[in-house]
């Protein structure tokens, strides 16, 4: 079967035709040769102008023109085209528009190479997708970009039901980026990625949904976030009737952090007076007892039987564990009020501050039972979990531009051009 024969079978191009392929020597890529295959119009055909998109009558051509086709075998493929010029009555002479790129681009990539290096660009890191497929860094780049920006202009932003605010750092000093995900539906992607962690930065998302003609305040029911105060001071503005969860995944760190506190505060005691019992201990305490082996259920019983500090914070910890068993909000909030009362009288200043956290965010923490329990921060720390394994596959990015454009790409979920065939 012949390579033209291929060609209009996997990529046809309406309006034109393959012409004979050939081989040409080129030192710049894999195997030293390219193949190159001259594409012509149709006879009678009229272009398309690629402003409206009307056809026209010809006013003359540009010089040929290459365009990177998806590689064969490991063997760079070339598109050779001289464009034609259009004299369109609405828009003037203009460029034609043809179906193997983008109307009035400039780019040297077809639209199905870009879509071919975006695919594997999920899989792999975009440094090994150009080592892979002969290309630069910055092509990769350029076609992750255009695809994100296509995906962004054409995705469907109805439905949103439920989302999930929370921040990641990008880079060291505390650099930010706001990240909002839509969790409902059985749909959980990226919707928007902002820089910083400010009120602004939360604002842009609202912003968007609004340029984009969405009724947010009437769509969006449930919001899961942490205790950040930007956050929930624009939660509270912007989204008056939804249900603001705060849930046990971060009650729970913040506890966690809190007992570890009186553990090092109390360990760095004990060890001046050459009492070593808490000695790494930080784990057993932290982790939940049904995931601890049978060794370190032993050592956790030593530690319990000594009148420590640490013991008792420790005990007022998994105490609250029981609040999450409840289904209605009610009792979830008796138990809740009780369990404070006893941790300010317990003289453990890290839990007791823990304790009115708590209680300032009470109404907020009890919506999680209102909700019946179906969404959840947890959600978003798993999402969470998926950007920081592309920073670090990608070993850092250089500037914000190319992080964001690399999140929405691995998980906004955006939609792709629609093409005759698929490459991968």
């Amino acid at each position: 079967m012949q390579l033209k024969t291929l060609l209009n079978r996997v990529h046809p191009v309406k309006g034109f035709v393959y012409g004979k392929p050939r081989r040409k020597q080129d030192d710049s890529v894999a195997n030293g040769f390219r193949i190159e295959v001259e594409l012509d119009s149709r006879r009678g055909s009229r272009g398309l102008c690629s402003v409206c998109g009307k056809p026209g009558p010809g006013y003359d051509r540009l010089p040929v023109r290459e365009f990177d086709f998806v590689p064969l075998w490991g063997i760079a493929v070339t598109l050779l085209y001289a464009l034609r010029r259009i004299d369109c009555k609405q828009c003037g002479v203009k460029v034609e528009r043809v179906p193997w790129c983008e109307p009035a681009s400039k780019s040297p990539m077809t639209t199905a190479f870009k879509v071919f290096l975006s695919r594997w660009a999920k899989l792999l890191s975009w440094r090994q997708v150009s080592v892979s497929f002969g290309v630069s860094w910055d092509s990769v780049y350029r076609a992750v970009a255009e695809m994100v920006a296509y995906g962004l202009a054409h995705r469907d932003l109805s439905g949103i039901q439920a989302i999930g605010v929370d921040e990641v750092a990008y880079a060291k000093r505390h650099k930010y980026l706001t990240l909002v995900y839509q969790l409902n539906g059985g749909c959980r992607r990226l919707l928007h990625v902002s820089r910083g962690r400010s009120l602004r930065s939360l604002l842009e998302f609202f912003r968007m949904l609004k340029k984009a003609k969405v009724d947010y305040a009437q769509t969006i029911k449930y919001v899961c976030s942490d205790m950040w105060r930007a956050y929930l001071s624009v939660i509270a503005k912007k989204l008056p009737k939804a249900l603001h969860i705060l849930d046990r995944y971060h009650i729970v760190a913040n506890l966690g952090k809190a007992l570890d506190q009186v553990r090092a505060e109390e360990a760095k005691k004990l060890n001046k007076q050459g009492w070593d019992v808490l000695k790494r201990s930080r784990w057993l305490l932290l982790r939940r007892r049904k995931r601890l082996t049978g060794k370190q259920r032993f050592k956790l019983r030593q530690i319990l039987q000594w009148d420590l500090r640490t013991v008792r914070a420790y005990i007022l910890v998994e105490g609250l564990q029981a609040m999450w068993e409840y289904r209605s909000p009610q009792h979830a909030g008796k138990f809740l009020d009780a369990w404070c009362r006893q941790v300010m009288r317990s003289r453990l200043e890290p839990i007791k501050k823990a304790a009115r956290s708590l209680r300032e965010h009470r109404e907020l923490i009890l919506n999680w039972f209102r909700a019946k329990k179906q969404y959840n921060s947890g959600i978003v720390e798993g999402l969470n979990l998926q950007v920081k394994l592309r920073f670090r596959k990608a070993f850092g990015f250089r500037t914000v531009e190319a992080a964001e454009i690399a999140l929405y790409h691995q998980l906004g979920q955006l939609p792709e051009p629609k093409l005759a065939h698929g490459f991968c």
